[in-house]
Formats: C-alpha cells, structure tokens, sequence
C-alpha cells in the first residue's frame, strides 16, 4: 500500500536492524540515495547494512569510503529508487523480492511490491526523496552523505539538464553544495571523464545508428561483441543511451543491450510530448515520461520488430 511522507518518516523511526536494498545495474541515484541512508540511520543509532546484486562500479567506489556494514539479522528491509522487485536483481529478489518492508522510489510506475511504499514522482531523483526524509528527521549531513545525495540528483537530471529537474532540486543541490557536497569533483567524474574504450564504443554506436518515421525515432543497439571489442564495461552504456536522443529532429530515442544472459536491456529517452513510460509499459516495463525501460528476451531484430509500432502510435499521439 501507498503511505504519506510523515508515515515514512515514522517508519525510519522506529526501524530497527535494517537491510538497504539498491536495483542491480545500479546508477548514481540507487548508490547515492542507499549511502545516504544508510548514514543517516546510523546517525539515528541503528545497526544497517547495504546490499546490491552486481559489483559497483569504480566511478562510485568513493560513495561507499568508511561504509562498513553491520553484522546483524535483518528485521527491517527497504529498498531505494527501486520500482518493481525484478529490478533488485535475481540473488535479491529470490532472497527478499516478496519482504521488502518500505520501498521509498520517485517512479510513478511503481508496482507497489513492497508492504508500504512511499513515492514522490515529483521528485528528479529518489536522492531527492532521501534528502526530504534524513532532513526531516534532524539528521546532521556531513560531507560524505552530502557527496552521496549530490550525485544521485545530479546523475539522475543528467546535471541537471533533463525535464525532471525543478526549483526544488536546485535548491537541494546548492544545500548539498553547502553542507560539503563536492560538486566539481563530482561532476568532472560523472559528466567530463571518458576513457578511450567509451569513446570507441560511442563511435562504434553511432556508425551502426538507425532511424525510423522520418528521423524521428533513432536506434542504437549495444552487444556483447561491441563491448568486447572496444573494451568497454557494461556501466559505459548509461552513457551511450544519452545520445539517443540528442539528435536534432529525434523524439523518442531507444538503446538495445544486450545483457550477459542474452536477454535485452532497453532504454527508452523521449523529449516533450512523447511518454516513455507509455511506451515500456507495453512491454511490461516503466519509469519516467521521459526516461524509462523494458526488457526482452528475443533477438533485437525482433524486438525492435514488436516496438516499432508502438513507437509509431507514440508518435502519432
């Protein structure tokens, strides 16, 4: 069931034991978001600890410098920016999918899988969310959790350019930048720092692009052979489905990759008008107006197939 802010807050608490859950594949705003709450019931005295299906990627390794989880049983499970328990990743999802406690998200396609989940879609980023929350529970923010919830609402507002961005974040972002947040490193780390296997890889992409309905929809597919070729990891393509839409006349961008286990990741970027949530929840996946996902476990010759008039009534709408 849905609940309000102030019940949110009530359930952090009097929380006891709690196990953080973040989704696999994790980006900036699950890691940002889950540091920060961890640290922040650790200032309310709680034993925590934090758990994700995948390795970290190197580019957030500093979010996790000092966090050492506690060594407990958990009676408490909550899970961060997290919509569906599919997304926490096999290992998770078979050990605690069914008994997350409070799933705290920005994603208005929620599934509501969880006992009680607090969501705020308004929101730019479940950092947002986290911020609101740890701030109204009198938490003091020190540097560390201020450079974790700066980068979960930077990443996720592609620094602070895409539509989801408000007053609001902006304001939470100059008080991160006040309580110590480290915003130039940060940036230069997740917006202005590419290695050359990226830069391969983004050529590579753009080569092979496709467009369809008159150069309004763009396509670019990223497989297992191309990441091996150019020697890139699989946290490089957050990157690449950027570009999907940054063509000048393309309204719905959408990035085929192709996962270690053969089944398809798709990332679908829209610009005003269009609705990617609309779009992926055809295919049972969600996410935001303008940036959501599905997956398939097909080729991509055929999923782009089965897409194709999807994105054309999208279009057309």
């Amino acid at each position: 069931m849905k609940i309000e802010f102030h019940t949110a807050l009530q359930r952090l608490r009097t929380c006891e034991d709690v196990l953080i859950l973040t989704h696999a594949n994790p980006d900036g705003d699950t890691l940002g978001s889950g540091c920060a709450l961890f640290w922040g019931l650790k200032k309310l005295g709680k034993r925590v600890k934090l758990l994700n299906s995948d390795p970290i990627p190197e580019k957030y390794q500093y979010l996790f410098r000092g966090l050492q989880n506690d060594v407990f049983e958990e009676r408490y499970i909550i899970s961060v920016d997290v919509a569906d328990k599919a997304l926490l990743g096999a290992a998770l999802e078979e050990s605690y999918g069914d008994r997350v406690d409070l799933s705290i998200d920005h994603h208005g396609t929620n599934r509501l899988f969880a006992k009680e989940t607090y969501v705020e879609s308004d929101a730019a980023s479940a950092s947002e969310t986290v911020y609101l929350l740890l701030l109204s529970l009198g938490v003091t923010f020190c540097p560390e959790m201020a450079d974790c919830l700066y980068t979960g609402v930077s990443t996720d507002t592609g620094c602070f350019r895409y539509s989801n961005v408000t007053a609001r974040t902006h304001r939470i972002a100059a008080d991160l930048i006040e309580r110590g947040a480290d915003h130039t490193a940060i940036d230069v780390a997740m917006f202005e720092t590419k290695d050359m296997s990226f830069l391969r890889l983004q050529q590579k992409c753009l080569e092979a692009l496709e467009l369809y309905f008159d150069g309004r929809v763009s396509v670019l597919s990223v497989t297992r052979a191309l990441l091996e070729e150019t020697g890139c990891k699989d946290e490089d393509c957050d990157a690449i489905v950027a570009l999907s839409r940054q063509i000048a006349g393309v309204q719905i961008g959408v990035t085929f990759k192709e996962k270690k286990d053969g089944t398809l990741k798709v990332s679908v970027r829209t610009h005003e008008g269009v609705d990617a949530a609309a779009i992926c929840a055809v295919f049972g996946g969600g996410g935001h107006k303008r940036a959501a996902g599905c997956q398939f476990t097909c080729g991509k010759d055929e999923a782009l197939r089965r897409m194709l008039p999807a994105l054309e009534c999208a279009l057309a709408d």
